[in-house]
């Protein structure tokens, strides 16, 4: 299991497809995760890049990394610091950012303060702000312990839950999906992360006004960046995409059909925008 340590002495999980037997040595990909979830967020698109070096990066408290012991590292400025410690631990110069959710807003953060360790970035469904309906979503389910008793009652109830928003999906996939999100304990399913951070969250929001993250889209912005929206995300909505393309006119724009919060990024929209821009800038 590969681990690194980060700036204040935590230990870290990563996966480098280096590792692997007969694996070869591309362009690298930094593939950073959603705000729950895990390395293993980025399975269902990593059989598409054979050609490329895939590192997923589990951040502090998430997956098999170390819970920290101030929950106040749970934020984007330090799971950004956490990220750059993972590349020097590789020797990494520079890399292209694959960021869900939570790791799109870290890659922004990189860009303004380490632009030069950047060959680009693709955000797959978040832009400098979140839609109010999704970030009253996120609230609802983070730090929640799941009510499913096993895999297969997840899958059924995440069948009905999911439907108006990933039209087609099948249960298999989503039971798969619930195999990387939870964990299953003797008493039902787990988080696979610390459940203090939702408290982190909350202290964070109460901190004050949320920061304007334009600015941080506008360094962003000066690179390659490639967006993958779901169609149907209460995240990043058709206006807040189309102030982003207005800022960044350079900026690719990809909308998944039949999608909510988060794609699984190998609907064939996304992978098109992701091969493309890779083809192009990594």
């Amino acid at each position: 299991m590969a681990r690194f340590t980060a700036p204040d002495g935590l230990n870290l999980h990563y996966i480098d497809s280096l590792d692997a037997p007969g694996a070869h040595d591309g362009p690298a990909i930094l593939c950073l995760a959603g705000l729950t979830r895990n390395s293993e967020d980025f399975r269902f698109v990593l059989p598409f890049l054979p050609e490329y070096r895939v590192i997923r990066m589990d951040y502090r408290g998430r997956g098999q990394s170390d819970w920290a012991h101030d929950i106040t590292t749970y934020s984007v400025a330090q799971e950004a610091e956490d990220a750059i410690a993972l590349m020097d631990h590789l020797g990494l110069e520079r890399a292209t950012i694959l960021g869900t959710s939570r790791g799109g807003l870290i890659a922004m953060l990189l860009a303004a303060t380490h632009p030069q360790r950047l060959n680009g970035a693709i955000l797959n469904d978040i832009g400098p702000e979140i839609a109010p309906g999704g970030l009253e979503r996120i609230f609802e389910y983070v730090g929640q312990r799941p009510t499913f008793a096993n895999y297969d009652a997840a899958a059924d109830a995440l069948v009905a839950l999911m439907a108006p928003r990933f039209a087609g999906v099948t249960r298999d996939r989503w039971r798969i999906h619930a195999e990387l999100i939870w964990n299953q304990a003797s008493d039902g399913l787990d988080l696979r992360y610390d459940p203090r951070l939702r408290d982190a969250l909350l202290g964070q929001a109460g901190a004050g006004p949320a920061p304007d993250l334009w600015a941080l889209w506008d360094a962003l912005a000066q690179l390659p960046v490639t967006v993958l929206q779901g169609a149907n995300s209460d995240l990043l909505n058709a206006e807040i995409l189309a102030r982003m393309q207005a800022r960044a006119p350079d900026m690719r724009a990809v909308t998944v059909p039949d999608r909510g919060h988060v794609p699984f990024l190998d609907e064939r929209a996304a992978l098109e925008g992701i091969l493309s821009h890779l083809k192009d800038f990594a």
